[in-house]
Formats: C-alpha cells, structure tokens, sequence
C-alpha cells in the first residue's frame, strides 16, 4: 500500500493506465448526472455487457429525469425487463420524481440530498457527485475493496463493518484530488478488468509495484471468502395455459393482502420481482395435485374442470440461497380462462408486460415443449 513519496507515483501511474487502457463504455463519454445516475444504478450486480443494450434503450425512451419521471411505472419495468433487482427500477422513478419535485429536475450536488434519493446509497452518491461533478469522494463497491485488501493484505472478512470503514479510510487517502471522477473509475476498472476475483493478471497490472498482497504471494487467496449460507431447496408447479392461437394467461404482482392467503407467500414476490407471472404454487407432494387446487381458487370455472395438465419439464434457478426448481405443466384450452387481475398475452413475446427473468426462462422451456410435442404429434 503506497505512503508519503509513493502515493504521487501510485496515482500517476493508475491514472495514466486507465486513460490509456479504459474501456470504451457509453456512459464515460458524458458529464450528464442523469445518464451517470443511470448507469450507476443499473450496474449494481449486473455484468457490464448485459447493462449497455438496456441502457440504450431505456435513454432512447426516457433521454431525460423529467420523461422518467412522468412514466408509467409498468413501462418503466418493461423496459428494465432482464436486468433483474426491480426494486432498483422501481427507486430509480421515484427518485425522479423527487429530483423533478424538489430539485428543479437536476440531481443534487449536496451529499445530503443525494443519499435523501430512493436507491441511492453511500457509494452510488459518491460515484455521481466525482463523476458528474468532480467532487472529491471516493467510491467503496466489491471491486474496488478486492483491489485496496490486496494492496493492503487485508486480511478477515471485508464486509465486516469495521474493516469496511477502513478500507473506506484508504479509498479517501488514495483518492486523487485532481481528478476525483476518473479516479474512482480507475479503481472500478482495475479491480473489474486485471485485479479480478478468481484469476488476478498481476503482470499487467500498473501498480503491481505497490501491492502488499502480490510482495506476499497471498493475492489469489484475498479477499477471504464468507462463509456461505446453506442451500434451501423449493419445489414449486408452474402452470402454462395455451389457446389456440397461442395465448397464454399471466398473474399481476401478488397483493399485499393476496400475499398471506397465497400458498406462496414467501416465494412469489421474491421470485417474480412482483411482476406478472405464471400461475405458480408451492409443490411438496404432488405437484400436479396442489397445481390443480390452486387453479380452482384462483377461478371459479376451473374448480369442477377436467384440466389436461401436461408434463413439460423442469426449470431450474436460483435466488439468493435458495435453489429453485420448477415442475412446468402445460394446459391446452380453446380459450384461456377469465381470471380476475390476470393479462392475455402472446406466449411467443410474453415482455409486451413487465415480467422477471424467472418468468422468461418458464416461457422458454414451455415454447421448447409444446415445440416437441408437436414434432412428436406430426410423426406418429
């Protein structure tokens, strides 16, 4: 870890690999905090190359905080649709609307009022205000504390709280003053790009001379791995209705009142993001059996229905600790039942309404199965 003499060398060095070796990434080639704001948000625990085809969209539709503001917020999650953690999309407008409502439509320059913003964290508002602004605060996320525990060999469980606000300590002493913005940049992208998790490129690293970690020989094993919270394994009955024409039918978000009396109360909304989706029970025992049941409270006019449910797979996912697996049944109908609340849609696009990434991977596999069973039907 650089000191004293070393620190002025350290930045120099940092600073001129990232503007020689930057990756060339939409939101670097604009001061706007808005679209900053934007790319902020929509990186958290998102890779990069899924984040640019949505952030260009989600501009082309709302250029500015004033259009997102006055939004439907079904459009909104839409068009976030396969970026997963809705709650950020959700935040993102509302905090839009109190910039258009409170701060004249400009994103704030006062630390204060930024963390006042709905999402918007210690980092996130740090990030915004050196980029955007210039302001001379230095960002903490995952990649940049992998790189400052291994300049530093720090060793422990970083997100423990008091080692996280010394490494907070060493971000603000590094922070190069001049150039906040690039700066905490630099350090995203180094830790992003050559001091990666699993196999750091030491040997192309620009400050490798400065790293305590690399003098040890202890890089690969920092930081040190958390301990991980058990798996829990859920079985869950989707059903797929199918006319005809290929409609299919999708349930809104599970109310608030709706959420005790469903039987999955603690799964759906976690699991769908509350967005539409898939008529879907808890299935320990028969799955077929509870799906049915379901599906007869859910409308009158399937409770004494002979319902064909046909086998169509598994889905597999996973939500945090959870280990999801999903038991598809396929219903053929002439017409999708009326059941209140619920949305008609072309099972070939089901993203004409805001649906999770789960729910997309259902309609995947129910399209790869009804795809067989017509090749198979052909055959015979």
């Amino acid at each position: 870890m650089p000191n004293g003499r070393d620190l002025a060398a350290f930045r120099k060095q940092l600073l001129g690999w990232f503007r020689q070796f930057q990756r060339d990434l939409p939101w670097r080639r604009t001061t706007d905090p808005y679209r900053i704001w934007l790319s902020e948000i929509m990186l958290q625990q998102t890779r990069v190359a899924a984040v640019i085809p949505h952030y260009v969209r989600f501009l082309e539709r709302f250029p500015d905080v004033h259009a997102l503001a006055a939004a439907p917020q079904e459009e909104v999650l839409r068009l976030w649709s396969g970026l997963g953690y809705y709650s950020r999309a959700r935040n993102l407008q509302k905090a839009a609307q109190q910039i258009v409502a409170k701060h004249s439509g400009q994103f704030p320059t006062r630390i204060e009022d930024a963390l006042g913003l709905p999402g918007i964290g210690n980092y996130t508002a740090a990030a915004i205000l050196s980029i955007a602004y210039g302001e001379k605060r230095a960002v903490l996320d995952g990649n940049v504390a992998r790189v400052l525990a291994r300049l530093g060999a720090v060793r422990g469980d970083i997100r423990e709280s008091r080692r996280w606000q010394e490494l907070q300590k060493s971000a603000d002493r590094l922070l190069a003053p001049k150039s906040p913005g690039d700066w905490n940049q630099a350090m995203m992208e180094l830790g992003a790009t050559v001091c990666n998790p699993k196999s750091p490129q030491c040997l192309l690293c620009p400050i490798g001379q400065f790293c305590d970690g690399r003098k040890l020989g202890i890089v690969e094993s920092l930081p040190e791995k958390r301990k991980k919270r058990a798996s829990v394994e859920v079985t869950l009955a989707t059903a797929v209705f199918v006319d005809e024409n290929g409609w299919t039918l999708l349930l809104p978000a599970p109310s608030k009142e709706n959420q005790s009396k469903e039987p999955l109360a603690d799964y759906i909304p976690l699991l769908v993001s509350n967005l539409w989706h898939f008529p879907t029970v808890a299935a320990a025992g028969d799955p077929g059996a509870k799906l049915r049941t379901y599906l007869g409270r859910l409308a009158r006019e399937l409770r004494n229905r002979s319902l064909h449910l046909v086998p169509g797979g598994e889905v597999h996912h996973a939500v945090t600790y959870r280990a999801i697996t999903i038991k598809l049944f396929l219903i053929r109908v002439k017409r999708v039942p009326r059941i209140k609340g619920s949305e008609l849609v072309p099972l070939s696009d089901i993203s004409v309404v805001p649906v999770s990434g789960l729910t997309h991977k259902v309609a995947r596999a129910a399209r790869a199965a009804l795809a067989a069973s017509d090749l198979a039907s052909a055959r015979r």
